[in-house]
């Protein structure tokens, strides 16, 4: 390989939003040479909201992007302490006794093996923190709140709120579930530029880990677990390096609408009680035990008819957010970021991105929603509400154990390959329609 710099491409991106997304992308199109500006509506880079976790094909994308990334997650990352339980996703359980007595509080119906990651989580600001120190200086700006996008054809002007403007020759919108880019491209009349609530929320809270282990016993408390019930569910794994259990516990009410603008909220205890009155043993234990609660409202994206617009295009939750009941919409984004920069890689010059952008949606757009689809019904699968398997032992064991396979088995170098011919195939019929 020659020791020469290489020449930049004759052309820039701007990436709209600092979270985990939009700072993968820049990584991954400064490491093609592809000049690029982050916009970051904050003043500095932060990410909201606690735990996350990555499966193994977002941790494949990462080291594919740049194995710095994936050094960094692990680096952070907290995983099942006991060693024979490092591959498991989750131990799931019952969190209630099943109305025909068959099965109690904390029977076990499946322990879901997920190698090499198992059940593995970072607290989102860490993470980042470690994702930014990967960015050279110059690259980001600050206190850069998008209002508007022109799209001239060849290039695009972005107005912010403090009334600057600036010039591209593309976007890349990855400013999260409540995205700007996302009304601009689709339209803000549009419903499906705007998330939906979902009618389940969730009680979040954390329990120290020595608290958690003489409650409920080393296994259960140093391991991930999840805890299904009729109409909610409840789940704790172990994060900042097995000192702290963190709790998430899920509600679902059709009966009842989210009309607090905000979307995190401090949590009412008598509210969760209420919830889950008719849960008992070590759920209730657990609830018991939460420190610094809150109340988190799930919601998620319609399904756009495309993810790009000329020179506009969208990635991560701002092109198809979801709820978390899959583990795996943070990776899809780094997923995204993967497939993209490889493709703007490829463009010789600016009239190659709508090429690029083109590729991007035909290949990513059907597996990204799949992850919107499969995770709504995967919520209902854990409160008994799926048809298939209520709350049926053998058919949530057989459920979960094949329902997730195809988000993390994905050969994600190939799917790539498969964008690239795309963009192949769309820059050879333009040039031969020259």
């Amino acid at each position: 390989m020659s020791s020469e710099p290489h020449p930049s491409k004759p052309f820039d991106i701007a990436v709209v939003g600092g979270g985990i997304g939009g700072i993968a992308l820049t990584i991954g199109l400064l490491h093609n040479h592809v000049p690029v500006t982050l916009y970051e509506s904050a003043h500095a880079f932060g990410e909201i909201g606690a735990g996350v976790s990555f499966g193994p094909n977002a941790a494949r994308a990462m080291n594919l992007i740049d194995p710095a990334i994936e050094a960094a997650f692990h680096k952070v990352a907290t995983r099942n302490s006991w060693e024979s339980k490092k591959d498991f996703w989750f131990t799931f359980r019952y969190g209630q006794d099943t109305k025909d007595g068959s099965n109690r509080v904390g029977d076990v119906i499946t322990e879901l093996d997920c190698p090499p990651v198992g059940q593995c989580a970072v607290h989102r600001a860490h993470f980042l923190d470690q994702m930014v120190e990967l960015l050279p200086d110059g690259v980001s700006r600050f206190s850069k709140r998008l209002e508007e996008i022109e799209d001239k054809g060849d290039h695009v002007i972005l107005r912010f709120r403090d009334g600057s403007t600036a010039k591209h020759s593309a976007v890349v919108g990855c400013d999260g579930i409540k995205s700007r880019t996302r009304q601009i491209l689709l339209g803000n009349d549009n419903p499906v530029s705007h998330p939906q609530y979902t009618h389940t929320y969730a009680y979040r809270g954390l329990i120290p880990m020595d608290e958690a282990v003489q409650l409920l016993g080393e296994e259960q408390a140093c391991n991930s677990q999840q805890y299904l019930g009729y109409d909610g569910h409840l789940l704790t794994f172990p994060i900042e390096k097995g000192k702290t259990m963190n709790v998430v516990a899920f509600r679902t009410r059709f009966d009842r609408d989210w009309k607090d603008d905000r979307w995190v909220v401090p949590m009412q205890r008598e509210d969760m009680n209420n919830d889950f009155a008719g849960w008992v043993g070590n759920v209730k234990k657990i609830l018991s035990l939460m420190q610094k609660p809150d109340v988190w409202a799930l919601f998620d994206d319609l399904p756009a008819s495309t993810y790009f617009r000329g020179r506009i295009c969208v990635l991560g939750d701002a092109a198809h957010a979801s709820t978390p009941h899959c583990g795996a919409g943070a990776g899809m984004a780094v997923e995204d970021a993967y497939v993209l920069s490889s493709l703007l890689a490829k463009a010789q010059g600016a009239r190659d991105i709508e090429d690029a952008f083109r590729a991007y949606d035909e290949t990513r757009r059907p597996r990204s929603q799949r992850l919107v689809t499969c995770s709504r019904e995967t919520g209902k699968l854990y409160d008994f509400q799926l048809d298939e398997t209520r709350d049926d032992r053998e058919r949530l064991k057989q459920n979960l154990n094949r329902r997730l396979r195809w988000i993390w088995e994905e050969n994600i170098e190939e799917h790539c390959a498969e964008a690239i011919a795309k963009f192949d195939r769309l820059s050879s019929e333009r040039d031969n329609k020259m």
